[in-house]
């Protein structure tokens, strides 16, 4: 049997894209083969298409999460038997593919509670969130939060899981149909429109004291207004760079005693450990509603569309591909 593939020829944009059909070797060692149902994508595969984050040779596959079925265990697995509901998400990526061999320890099983659509969507921020809200800061109740995006795919999860912790969050959107969005995701105080001023408008809901820590996807300038939304002392996390590459910070903006931090999601999943923690902490909260909204679907073959429409920013929660 022949299933899709979808090769990144090299860096570069989406033309680089190619579809191809291929054959799933059975799965080797300590594996398992996984027959995808969703796949999800993240800002991290535009990262991996340019080339901003380098793939080891061309052409790749990239991709960071899926979830389906198990087709088929491979010799020395136990904890999976064919027909097993599992996602995954993290390093090694190579996801946007119909069927793919993966390490049985990188596999999660999900309850019935949580269906593939929702896992593919939102394991590997709900691990993000977990990593940035209990790891990074330890965000608890009274803690003052600010989100950027706060609509999008990650943001979503963040502003949930942050007010299930009792945090008070100030979210920042794009547009007034963004505001609607991130306030029903329980967003205590929202900052709406490109050209707000965000510094002030943090202050003054602090009482020109500062967030405790501030989450920042978007890069470009925004990481600086991040900075100087910050209480003393506090801390401002830089996750990503949607609106272009971060220019310099000077070692000056961290006065008095404030703390820039970049964490990530890939190399904290490096060790299964740390994984399956992530992992089981974020299906935990898929169980109790911190999910990402899917904003579009694409079929796995239209995978230059979802990249162009990830870009757009248009689309208000996760781009998912069907194969």
């Amino acid at each position: 049997m022949t299933d899709q593939i979808i090769w990144l020829n090299a860096p570069g944009d989406i033309t680089q894209f190619h579809v191809e059909h291929h054959h799933c070797e059975p799965p080797g060692d300590g594996e398992i083969k996984i027959r995808h149902q969703a796949i999800g994508t993240n800002f991290l595969d535009v990262y991996h298409r340019k080339g901003i984050y380098p793939m080891p040779s061309y052409p790749a596959v990239i991709g960071a999460e899926a979830a389906g079925v198990v087709d088929d265990v491979g010799p020395g697995v136990s904890m999976f038997q064919k027909g097993d509901r599992v996602a995954y998400a993290g390093p090694p990526v190579g996801a946007y593919r119909s069927t793919r061999n993966i390490a049985a320890e990188r596999a999660i099983k999900l309850p019935d509670a949580v269906p593939a659509k929702t896992a593919a969507s939102s394991l590997l921020k709900g691990m993000t969130a977990y990593m940035l809200l209990k790891k990074t800061y330890n965000v608890r109740a009274g803690t003052q939060v600010l989100i950027h995006a706060a609509a999008g795919g990650l943001g979503s999860i963040l502003v949930r899981w942050a007010r299930s912790l009792n945090a008070t969050v100030i979210g920042t959107v794009g547009s007034s149909e963004k505001a609607a969005l991130a306030a029903s995701y329980g967003v205590d105080h929202l900052i709406v429109g490109r050209g707000a001023d965000i510094v002030a408008d943090v202050k003054r809901l602090t009482n020109g004291l500062g967030v405790d820590v501030a989450y920042d996807g978007i890069g470009g300038d925004t990481l600086l207004k991040s900075i100087r939304s910050v209480r003393p002392f506090g801390m401002a996390v830089t996750i990503g760079q949607a609106a272009g590459a971060i220019p310099p910070v000077t070692i000056e903006e961290l006065r008095p005693g404030k703390t820039l931090c970049h964490p990530s999601i890939m190399a904290w999943c490096a060790d299964v450990g740390q994984y399956r923690e992530a992992a089981l902490a974020a299906v935990g909260a898929m169980e109790t509603g911190i999910v990402s909204q899917i904003g579009a679907e694409y079929r796995l073959a239209d995978v230059a569309k979802a990249h162009e429409e990830m870009e757009s920013g248009r689309s208000a929660g996760s781009i998912l591909l069907i194969p």
